[in-house]
């Protein structure tokens, strides 16, 4: 049975509409469940995929951050969107390269949808696209943070707070405390002029279409 395929953006799909490929020459594997995917069918699958994630990996980044561009605090002068964007351009403005600056841009955009883990979301988002520096950073800059939380846990038990000094001495302890002293806490201020998100775009692309974590794994 023939059927439909939805090609207009931010419409609902009905019932017996297929989603639209991203390319026209592209094909859909005709099985409606995993176990019927056949070896040929994963081939036409994964050389679509690289593609694919070539083309989307950056563009949907960047959507997910973009989705809390108007979202309310709960109690901060901004938002978590505009935190991030300032942590960016005061990166950028510093001098930077492209890779910390969107590794800044992406450091909290799970803040709010995974904020039990916002660190490693963050780290894992953009790990195959960075340095070991700038991912280990992330994923620890958090437990940096807590010396500068007073108060905000029940309990300051000072190996809690202090628990960053376990890893002084580690090559990455010095970026990670710098990051969060210079560029973390202190991007909350509404009278800083961010850059738009629009700014950083190009070179959210181009860090996303570099892979220093496969010329390591290849080296």
């Amino acid at each position: 049975m023939t059927t439909g395929t939805k090609t207009t953006q931010n419409v609902r799909r009905k019932a017996g509409e297929r989603d639209g490929l991203l390319r026209p020459d592209w094909q859909y594997i005709e099985h409606c469940n995993l176990d019927h995917y056949t070896p040929e069918d994963w081939a036409i699958m994964n050389r679509q995929r690289a593609e694919y994630l070539a083309e989307e990996r950056a563009k949907q980044a960047l959507e997910l951050l973009a989705a809390s561009r108007n979202a309310p605090t709960f109690g901060y002068l901004i938002n978590n969107y505009e935190h991030c964007l300032q942590t960016a351009t005061m990166l950028h403005r510093d001098g930077h390269d492209e890779e910390t600056v969107v590794t800044g841009l992406f450091h909290d955009i799970g803040f709010i949808v995974c904020p039990e883990n916002h660190e490693r979301f963050a780290a894992d988002l953009v790990r195959p696209f960075v340095s070991e520096k700038n991912a280990w950073m992330l994923e620890h800059h958090g437990i940096f943070q807590r010396i500068y939380l007073h108060g905000f846990y029940e309990s300051e038990v000072a190996y809690f707070i202090h628990a960053r000094e376990h890893w002084r001495g580690h090559p990455y302890f010095d970026w990670t405390a710098e990051f969060v002293e210079r560029y973390d806490i202190v991007a909350i201020d509404p009278a800083i002029e961010s850059l738009p998100i629009e700014f950083f775009e190009p070179m959210v692309r181009r860090v996303f279409s570099d892979s220093p974590a496969l010329a390591r794994s290849s080296a």
